[in-house]
């Protein structure tokens, strides 16, 4: 097995702003692996709290695993292995990913196939970020004049307080009011226990569908008394990364929404919905900063999910990757074997 590693820039089109800060660039590290001829793709998006910041820490951490001697491994027993040499979980991710790329192109079929599951159907959210209401307003006249959009997710929490998500949120219904997009919203942590109270309240009687970690990571046990009578169901998403947080969690949720580059890649992705089904859960696949590479894997298990943010390789300017592209409001893999994307190189 050949292991290459390319080391991206990646420039958003609008600079994206949530609870926590901006985000208008990244770096992001794709691996190629080439073995009996096959090339297969994956990506990381580094992050602090996916346990590498950097490419350069992505791929040491790689190199560690590639050096464990694996070429004879499963993709089960390398996931095994990389959990054992505690490799973060965007590192994990991406050489997962390009693993059950190359295993779906040896067997010639779309890794949904090979993993049995249908077709995407679920149209995505468009993320709508934290900004001045003049901007969200240009922002989503901009997004909804595309006709195949379905839905938009806002993100609230701002660190002006919930007074200003208010006329955010005001905004988005202002200038969907002629459309028929569902809206959702993601506060990433951004509220107190009472201001979630208070603001799941104000959205139920404003078109909101569902609330995205209305509490910061760490605030688990606060959820109970969100949970009780509450008007709209909660998804968990900062507070869920690998199946056994689910375990822990569901009795106060309404759903999870995973994401690759925090759980480690689709075999812990597809573990992660099995517990959650089995609780009778809904799901989300989300994303972070991330091209089509990443998004066409999300893409090939999104036929099982209920809610799908596959969105921001839309937001790049330009994707470096050729994959997944919007069909019917759906993120949609290429019709090719594996998950159907790589690297322009």
């Amino acid at each position: 097995m050949l292991v290459n590693f390319h080391t991206v820039n990646l420039k958003k089109k609008h600079p994206l702003q949530i609870s926590r800060g901006v985000h208008d660039k990244s770096q992001n590290l794709f691996v190629e692996i080439v073995k009996e001829g096959i090339t297969a793709w994956g990506e990381a998006a580094p992050g602090k709290t996916e346990g590498a910041k950097t490419p350069e820490e992505v791929q040491a951490h790689l190199t560690r695993l590639i050096d464990s001697d694996i070429d004879n491994l499963s993709i089960h027993e390398v996931y095994q292995r990389s959990k054992e040499l505690k490799i973060p979980a965007c590192a994990q991710a991406a050489f997962d990913m390009a693993l059950w790329d190359w295993n779906a192109k040896k067997a010639r079929l779309q890794l949904k196939d090979l993993l049995g599951l249908p077709i995407p159907k679920t149209p995505t959210s468009i993320t709508v970020g934290i900004n001045p209401p003049e901007v969200v307003k240009e922002r989503v006249e901009m997004i909804i004049s595309n006709p195949e959009v379905r839905a938009l997710k806002v993100k609230l929490g701002s660190p002006e307080g919930i007074e200003y998500d208010k006329l955010i949120y005001s905004q988005v219904v202002e200038s969907t009011k002629k459309s028929n997009v569902a809206i959702r919203v993601d506060a990433n942590g951004g509220w107190s226990l009472d201001e979630a109270k208070l603001m799941m309240r104000w959205l139920a009687e404003r078109k909101a569908e569902y609330i995205e970690q209305p509490l910061v990571e760490g605030d688990e046990d606060k959820l109970k008394f969100l949970y009780k009578g509450r008007p709209l169901p909660i998804f968990i998403d900062e507070s869920c990364r690998f199946a056994e947080d689910v375990a822990n969690h569901y009795q106060y949720v309404d759903g999870v929404n995973l994401k690759l580059m925090k759980c480690g890649g689709i075999t812990e992705a597809l573990k992660i919905l099995n517990i959650a089904t089995s609780h009778g859960l809904k799901t989300m696949i989300g994303c972070m900063s991330e091209s089509s590479v990443s998004i066409s894997a999300g893409a090939s298990i999104s036929g099982i999910i209920d809610y799908v943010d596959l969105d921001s390789h839309y937001n790049l300017d330009p994707d470096p990757s050729e994959g997944a592209s919007m069909i019917n409001g759906v993120t949609m893999n290429r019709p090719l074997p594996g998950h159907g994307a790589k690297l322009k190189i």
